[in-house]
């Protein structure tokens, strides 16, 4: 059993930096890039390519954490009765454990409005009409969703953090 906890920890955590990492990496690196003059030619194919790529790979990701997570909380002790009665949202542990389930849930809401909703959208109509209005906003509205699932999932792994080591 310790073995397959300790798998399930390597794969929590590498689905998180490989998710995370992703995030990061589209928008410290791969969207600055596509601003450059040079690339503009391509920008909103290499965009549209490296979204549906990263999609399955962001998904993957997700679901590798939640189950792995749920058996994270299951080796600790904790069951369904646990979180139907609300047991386990007791005390320090709980409710570090409560505010990232909370978060998470918003991280995969917002996950899915950005990848089937927005994207997709911005996505059409920037190929019909890059320079409108709507999809200069659809545009922006996909940018500021990633950004704030960035900022959400740093604040989750923080929380990770806290789960095992303890409030500060």
């Amino acid at each position: 059993m310790h073995t397959a906890y300790l798998v399930l920890v390597w794969l929590h955590i590498l689905a998180a930096v490989i998710w995370i990492g992703g995030m990061v990496f589209l928008t410290l690196v791969l969207m600055p890039v596509l601003r450059r003059p040079e690339c503009l030619g391509n920008a909103a194919a290499v965009t549209r390519a490296t979204g549906m790529r990263f999609r399955w790979v962001g998904w993957l990701c997700l679901s590798l954490l939640l189950v792995s997570g749920t058996f994270h909380v299951g080796y600790r002790g904790f069951g369904w009765t646990d979180v139907a009665t609300g047991r386990i949202f007791v005390g320090p542990f709980g409710r570090a454990l409560g505010i990232k389930l909370l978060l998470v849930a918003v991280i995969i809401l917002i996950s899915a409005l950005h990848d089937f909703v927005i994207g997709p959208r911005a996505s059409v109509l920037g190929r019909e009409d890059a320079t409108s209005p709507r999809a200069r906003r659809l545009r922006r509205q996909a940018s500021w969703l990633g950004r704030l699932n960035i900022l959400l999932g740093l604040i989750v792994i923080g929380l990770g953090v806290i789960l095992v080591r303890g409030w500060p």
